[in-house]
């Protein structure tokens, strides 16, 4: 920059001296030689300085790829200069050396200048290329800075998105949520005004519930079949609507124009499955209308990304609020639940009372009717074998039929109560079976030879003889069902036949429930007793096995029976895994019940180690019991004095205690048996038995302890066992038992019964 400057200064001094040397006063032909050779001097130095220019750009330009056509611009330029500063010396007389160079120079000026120009026809074409892609690149640039900026706005959009949408998600509750959405899209937006429509429980209507500057009361509504209306719930998309439509007049008229007003659906959750408390019961996909206005006071207008804010904020609040609704569903479910809850546990805790109660009123029930029913028993069998008249006898034989049907009664409500509970459990013991049989057989002979029928017991040869099961509940199915044959027949014959069931009779289409499980260890015992009584009619068959319920036919018959018989002996049945059904081809035909019990087999034949003898030896009832030293301890007075006439009727020396200090301060070598009540109150009568058994050591030389009681549970035999007893006997207790007790003691050493 320097030297130009120095240019400039030495041509400033060159044009002063050519104005001194023209001279105004020359001729016109010399003057215009005079202009022509000061031209041709500027001339030349102008072409001699744009080298200088060119060569200060090639050096600076790294970048510049046609070096080599300035390089031939530049010589095609000096050549120029060099041609109009030789011509200064053609103004004169000159050599012809000067005339040669100036010959040379022009024929070179013009050799460059040619290729120059065609040099040029090839080079424009990449340059307009060049210039063409600095077009494009421009536009590229520009199309970025748009890009960029529509980036940096969708930043700035997604910014307030996820901030309102951390804002709506910070609460699941549905009113703090839509509030806090129009709180925040205000405050984004600078709007003056938003609003929420939502659709009234009729689905008809649309009410104002939430505004953002409660200048309109909440509670208006619009119908819902508006145009405008409908126009926005048609789109997902933000809708602008007219600042006069009904559902945006909101503000109150002011001097400003009012600003621009756009809507946009928000969808509501499907709630076939949930009511929430206030909203409408939607059956069909139902929007609710936001409103948003911009301020009066202002030319501003709505951008793209705005709208975007406001459509992903729709999107979020639908999101947000069905949240809200499974939520306050969930919730109300919960409470409901957790009320149901505590109703049922009450329930449970006042069934568990009930039973409690029942059970307790049954076992002290149990104690006290059988202590009289003892005494009206056992007083009755001792009056029975003294010297009576016919009538007097036939007296004491009703006395005795009517308490054993009481007792039988006792005995029914107390399995069908612990049978119901699911308390009663089966005594699993082997037995023989095929004498179990012959002792029903025994026990109904007499009853059915009153009556003159005939009965017949018809056993299978492989029948096994030993089997394993519940003895007492199989007698008491076989008692109750061969006694009502007995009972409701008055000729004819009742025939009991057992055998080993067939896989092909198993199957019953009456009882499609009972399913058969065959096993090696086991089989399944079917037993057929047929009477030729009365007969059932057929619509009375499927009544037969409820509680408290007897056909018209049997009623009509004055049986004395109380309807619990054979609804006991189906749920023994059942324990048993078994099937029980009667048959009849109606009244005067007589009837066939038919049941079928699952019974194990035991290993050994010889195996049948029972726990307790209730079978009788034939000498029990000539076997004598003089001057047997018994102690009997009961806190009753009056079982305590009945106890004491059965033992002392068959001959023992009986000693009588009231008192668990008294039994243990009389008890001595010589008594061979204790009688003790298990259910006295405030007594335990398990820890006499304990202190019995270490005062006296070794069995035979301690009396043998039997307990007597009237609970029939399960429970009262094993705490009996527990501590050592000898044999548990239920009460009421006659002669003849009393007298097969004592035959079983002395024979066995053991007895029980439950």
């Amino acid at each position: 920059m320097g030297s130009l400057l120095r240019m400039n200064r030495l041509l400033s001094s060159i044009v002063e001296s050519c104005n001194c040397i023209i001279d105004p006063q020359l001729p016109a032909d010399d003057l215009l030689m005079k202009y022509q050779y000061i031209s041709d001097f500027f001339i030349a130095l102008a072409y001699f300085s744009i080298p200088v220019e060119l060569i200060y750009f090639v050096k600076k330009s790294a970048v510049f790829p046609y070096r080599w056509v300035l390089v031939q611009f530049g010589a095609f330029i000096v050549l120029c200069g060099a041609t109009h500063l030789i011509n200064l010396w053609t103004f004169n007389m000159h050599t012809r050396n000067v005339a040669i160079v100036m010959t040379t120079a022009k024929a070179l000026t013009a050799l460059v200048s040619c290729v120059t120009a065609l040099m040029l026809v090839h080079i424009i074409p990449d340059l307009l290329s060049v210039k063409t892609r600095e077009l494009f690149l421009k536009k590229k640039a520009a199309q970025l800075d748009r890009e960029m900026g529509i980036i940096r706005t969708q930043e700035e959009t997604g910014r307030h998105v996820r901030m309102l949408t951390h804002e709506i998600r910070s609460t699941l509750d549905r009113h703090t949520i839509l509030k806090t959405t129009l709180v925040e899209l205000g405050r984004t937006l600078a709007l003056e005004e938003c609003a929420l429509w939502m659709p009234t429980r009729t689905g008809l209507e649309l009410q104002l519930s939430y505004t953002l500057r409660h200048q309109n009361p909440v509670g208006l509504t619009v119908p819902i079949q508006l145009p405008v209306i409908n126009q926005v719930f048609g789109t997902n998309h933000v809708v602008k609507i007219s600042p006069n439509s009904p559902v945006a007049k909101l503000r109150p008229a002011g001097k400003y124009m009012p600003g621009e007003v756009v809507a946009v659906r928000v969808p509501l959750l499907h709630l076939s499955n949930f009511q929430i408390n206030d909203w409408p019961e939607l059956s069909t996909k139902r929007y609710a209308l936001m409103v948003l206005m911009l301020p009066s006071d202002s030319a501003r207008q709505w951008h793209v990304h705005e709208l975007e804010l406001v459509e992903v904020v729709a999107d979020q609040v639908a999101v947000a609020l069905s949240h809200a609704a499974i939520l306050e569903e969930s919730m109300r479910a919960r409470d409901l639940l957790m009320e149901q809850n505590v109703a049922l546990d009450l329930a449970r805790r006042e069934a568990e009372m009930a039973v409690r109660a029942r059970n307790d009123f049954l076992a002290v029930m149990n104690h006290e009717m059988r202590t009289p029913m003892h005494a009206i028993i056992a007083l009755s069998s001792l009056l029975q074998e003294t010297d009576l008249t016919p009538e007097q006898r036939l007296m004491v034989e009703t006395i005795l039929k009517s308490s054993n049907l009481l007792a039988t009664l006792i005995n029914d409500v107390l399995d069908l109560s612990r049978l119901e509970d699911g308390s009663l459990q089966l005594d699993i013991g082997t037995f023989n079976l095929h004498a179990l049989f012959r002792e029903v057989l025994s026990l109904i002979k007499p009853i059915a030879s009153v009556k003159k029928l005939f009965v017949t017991l018809s056993l299978s040869s492989d029948l096994p003889e030993y089997v394993i099961g519940d003895e007492k509940r199989l007698m008491q199915i076989l008692l109750n069902i061969v006694g009502n044959a007995v009972k409701f027949s008055k000729e004819g014959s009742v025939s009991i036949s057992a055998f080993v069931a067939k896989s092909d009779s198993l199957r019953d289409p009456r009882a499609p429930e009972f399913f058969v499980v065959p096993s090696e260890n086991h089989f399944y015992l079917r037993v057929q007793i047929k009477d030729t009584g009365i007969g059932i009619t057929p619509q009375d068959i499927p009544n037969l096995f409820s509680k408290f319920t007897q056909s018209q036919a049997l009623a009509t018959t004055n049986s004395g029976g109380t309807g619990l018989g054979l609804a006991i002996c189906k749920r023994f049945v059942n324990l048993m895994e078994g099937h029980i059904w009667i048959e009849s081809e109606g009244l005067g035909k007589g009837s066939t019940a038919i049941f079928i019990i699952k019974l194990g087999i035991p290993g050994r034949a010889n195996e049948s180690k029972l726990p307790f003898v209730t079978k009788l030896p034939a000498n029990h009832m000539q076997m004598s019991f003089q001057g047997l030293k018994v102690l009997v301890m009961d806190e009753n007075g009056v079982s305590r004095m009945v106890t004491k006439g059965l033992l002392t009727h068959l001959g023992c020396d009986v000693t009588t205690v009231g008192s668990r200090d008294e039994c243990l301060r009389v008890v001595t070598h010589e008594h061979k048996v204790v009688f003790m009540d298990v259910s006295m109150q405030g007594i335990n009568c398990y820890e006499v038995a304990v202190v019995i058994h270490e005062r006296f050591g070794k069995r035979h030389g301690r009396p043998l302890i039997v307990a007597l009681t009237g609970n029939t549970d399960r429970v009262t035999k094993e705490n009996c066992m527990r501590v050592g007893m000898d044999g548990v006997i239920l009460k009421p207790v006659s002669v003849d038992k009393m007298r097969s007790v004592l035959s079983e003691l002395l024979e066995h050493g053991v007895v029980l019964e439950s």
